[in-house]
C-alpha cells in the first residue's frame, strides 16, 4: 500500500509543477485541472486495483463500468456547466491542459499497474 501512496504523491507533485511552471495556470485553471486529475486518477486506481491480474485481461462489471464512465463525464463536463462551474471556481481548460490531464491519468494508471505487479 505504501507504493501506491508514493506513486500518488509523485504524480501530485508532477501535476503541481506542470500547472505552476509549465502551464503557468491561473487559479481557476489550476483548480479545474487539479480536480480533473485527482478524480480521474482515483477512478483509474479503482479500475487497476480491482483485480490481481493485468487490468486489460479482466473486464470490469457492468455497474462499475457505468459508474466509472458517469464520474468521468462529470469530471470533464463540470467546467463547462455555466453557473455551477462559476460557483466552484472552475474554467474550461485549454487544449494543452486537456491533453496533459489525459497524459497524467494514463501514466498514473500504468505506474499503478506496474506497482501492483511489483507488490504482489
Amino acid at each position: 500500500m505504501v507504493a501506491f501512496g508514493l506513486i500518488s504523491s509523485l504524480f501530485d507533485l508532477l501535476t503541481f509543477t506542470w500547472l505552476l511552471w509549465g502551464l503557468q495556470a491561473d487559479q481557476a485553471t489550476f483548480r479545474t485541472a487539479w480536480f480533473q486529475v485527482s478524480l480521474l486518477t482515483e477512478l483509474a486506481a479503482v479500475l487497476v486495483l480491482r483485480t490481481r491480474g493485468p487490468v486489460w485481461r479482466s473486464r470490469p462489471g457492468e455497474l462499475l463500468s457505468w459508474a466509472l464512465a458517469a464520474m468521468s463525464v462529470v469530471a470533464l463536463a463540470l467546467p463547462h456547466s455555466g453557473p455551477l462551474a462559476a460557483a466552484l471556481g472552475f474554467a474550461p481548460l485549454p487544449w494543452s491542459a486537456v491533453v496533459m490531464v489525459g497524459a497524467v491519468v494514463l501514466a498514473y494508471a500504468l505506474a499503478t499497474e506496474w506497482a501492483k505487479r511489483w507488490a504482489n
